[in-house]
């Protein structure tokens, strides 16, 4: 399983990520499709070549083609939005936040899966990107949809281990090549 080949890398300075990856994905009781599409958008988000080389094979046997393509189409639609709304909400001048985006983002609008499973992949991202302002509209989103307080906090806490074990991996991949 390619989540235990993950735990394996990990040093072991980070066992607690470590158990959060049984937790968070081993033992989740998110719904296959909820799961693994955060995952795939969570792992894409981190651009961790080793958590990506591990963790996409399994969500790709794990997702129906067409949720394979909306996880990883949240994962880059988000790339682009949370750079621009991040930077509108921390802009002083707010007269930018008033001004046409024109930015295309259709996959919002016609995911090819259950709305409100792309709404959670793209809140998830969101945080690993850390865009307040595209947190809170995925967020209304997914509670106007009616999904849980729990399903929310689960692709949180996703996102969290997935980033947390990629920036370990890659800092220590770093490490070796000096």
């Amino acid at each position: 399983m390619a989540l235990d080949d993950l735990k394996a890398a990990l040093p072991g300075y980070a066992k607690d990520l470590k158990l959060n990856l049984s937790a968070v994905i081993g033992n989740s009781d998110l719904p296959t499709q909820q799961l693994w599409g955060t995952v795939l958008a969570c792992a894409m988000a981190t651009r961790s070549p080793a958590v990506l080389r591990e963790l996409e094979p399994e969500a790709k046997a794990n997702l129906k083609p067409e949720a394979y393509d909306a996880a990883k189409g949240a994962a880059a639609v988000m790339g682009m939005n949370n750079v621009y709304y991040r930077t509108l909400h921390l802009l002083s001048d707010k007269e930018y936040s008033s001004m046409r985006a024109g930015l295309r983002m259709n996959i919002i609008g016609t995911p090819g899966v259950e709305k409100a499973d792309f709404e959670l992949w793209c809140f998830a991202v969101s945080a690993i990107n850390g865009c307040g302002q595209c947190l809170d509209s995925h967020e209304a989103v997914l509670k106007k949809a009616g999904v849980e307080r729990e399903v929310i906090q689960a692709s949180i806490k996703i996102a969290s281990v997935i980033q947390a074990v990629a920036a370990t991996l890659d800092s220590e991949a770093a490490i070796a090549s000096i």
